[in-house]
């Protein structure tokens, strides 16, 4: 009997222990699942700030899109672009709307640009800054050419700078060297010897003995087409440098065209042989055919640092868009890098295009040009 009443207390142990046995093990193999899933982080909230409408602008942010698209970080970067149109603004608000993805925010009313008014430039600084301070819902600012670099470049804050599309960051002040921005927040894509390599193939085609070029000889007029390396480049190759001043970075484009023009006609008077042509507020496509004008008539080969959207209106040649868009690439590794939390600083700034070519078929014809086999191999686009 009494070993019925020690086997029926035992029975009776096991059927209280057994249950909160299996409930802990149960709960213990099932903990992982049930935990709470880690927080998303954050969106990366961008702003863009630009000096104006300029085609390669658009093209280096498609570029990046692209990248972006690459790497999982956005989930669409097919932009569109508008081949009549040099404004950024149709671009940022597509991006606002369709980019899509969740580790970035392209911030749909933060779009800056001061339509190269410098008086606009101003505000558009010190609203953007206001914001940061004050509303604090940006964090890191896509500067586009030079005008934002600067501004951006030496202001007195923490969120991360990423300057695209600047002829020459340290000429223009941005940058410390191609090696240190010279600030823990800010970084710019920079090619060194870019113009100067420009000017060697260049020479190698054609062989010019008198290369003219038109600029506006103030401190951001040499810095805003890479002057002083283009002049040094000159000198290596033992061609004469023929020089036109005039104002060129003024709002109102059609006289900077004008102004052009007018150096143009200069320049061919002084009997150049080849002319290459620097960035300028001037060179649209509806001023393109008539200032380049004076330079068709005597029959000599041009070279723009426009790119191709120049070439298509009647430029001669220059580098393809697919040099612009790989810049766009880069920058996009870049962002990145810092929305995985490295500090701008650190990274390397250096970009290398591979200088494929463009050229307008007509204008090698008018000029009397007949592209070698050799050239043909790397050129990318053909303009008619």
């Amino acid at each position: 009997m009494k070993i019925i009443l020690r086997i029926a207390a035992q029975v009776r142990l096991w059927s209280i222990l057994l249950p909160l046995c299996l409930a802990f093990c149960l709960g213990q193999s099932l903990a992982p699942a049930f935990a709470a899933a880690p927080a998303k982080p954050p969106k990366m909230r961008l702003a863009l700030a630009t000096g104006g409408p300029f085609k390669d602008y658009q093209v280096i942010f498609q570029g990046m899109l692209k990248g972006l698209a690459e790497r999982g970080l956005i989930a669409d970067g097919d932009v569109p672009l508008d081949e009549d149109d040099a404004d950024l603004a149709p671009l940022w608000a597509w991006a606002a709307k369709n980019a899509g993805g969740d580790r970035l925010e392209f911030v749909e009313d933060a779009f800056y640009s001061a339509g190269w008014n410098t008086e606009q430039r101003g505000r558009n600084k010190d609203r953007l800054l206001e914001r940061i301070r004050k509303r604090a819902d940006i964090d890191c600012i896509l500067a586009f050419g030079t005008w934002a670099g600067q501004d951006f470049s030496s202001a007195e804050f923490t969120v991360p700078v990423l300057v695209s599309s600047v002829t020459n960051a340290v000429e223009a002040g941005i940058i410390s060297s191609v090696e240190d921005s010279g600030r823990d927040n800010l970084l710019a894509v920079i090619e060194p010897g870019r113009f100067a390599r420009q000017i060697r193939v260049f020479h190698d085609i054609f062989a010019f003995k008198r290369l003219g070029i038109a600029y506006e000889d103030t401190p951001s007029g040499r810095s805003g087409i890479s002057f002083d390396e283009i002049e040094r480049e000159t000198l290596n190759l033992g061609v004469e440098l023929v020089r036109c001043s005039s104002m060129f970075d003024i709002e109102d484009a059609s006289v900077a065209a004008r102004n052009l023009r007018d150096c143009h006609e200069r320049l061919a008077e002084q009997g150049v042989d080849a002319v290459y042509i620097g960035y300028n507020n001037g060179m649209l496509p509806e001023y393109i055919p008539d200032l380049l004008s004076p330079l068709l008539k005597i029959r000599v080969p041009t070279f723009t640092q426009e790119g191709s959207s120049a070439v298509a209106y009647g430029v001669l040649m220059s580098v393809a868009q697919s040099d612009l868009v790989d810049e766009g690439r880069f920058s996009a590794a870049l962002l990145e890098e810092i929305l995985n939390g490295k500090k701008p600083r650190s990274l390397s700034q250096r970009f290398e295009s591979t200088l494929s070519l463009a050229v307008n078929l007509r204008t090698a014809a008018l000029i009397g040009w007949n592209i070698p086999l050799e050239i043909l191999a790397a050129v990318d686009e053909f303009y008619k």
